[in-house]
């Protein structure tokens, strides 16, 4: 039995998939992108939820407390 099975959202009522989900984020003015983070997500609206222990491994990540993996390069544009 997974984590989120039987589980339903709170804003439709749709079921919660596990699923695995990019996270990006701004943390102290710069662009993280946290890969590969375990997610219940709601089939029908897309809403994710996290559990306790990932919410605070990505705590430690937004907070600089873990070894980045890779840095890329994001093309900017202004209009």
């Amino acid at each position: 039995m997974g984590f989120w099975e039987s589980e339903h959202c709170e804003y439709c009522g749709g079921a919660i998939t596990e699923k695995i989900v990019d996270l990006p984020r701004k943390a102290k003015g710069r662009y993280i992108f946290i890969e590969d983070v375990p997610a219940g997500v709601c089939t029908e609206c897309g809403t994710r939820y996290y559990s306790a222990n990932v919410l605070k491994s990505i705590e430690e990540i937004v907070r600089g407390r873990r070894e980045v993996s890779r840095e890329v390069t994001v093309p900017v544009y202004c209009m």
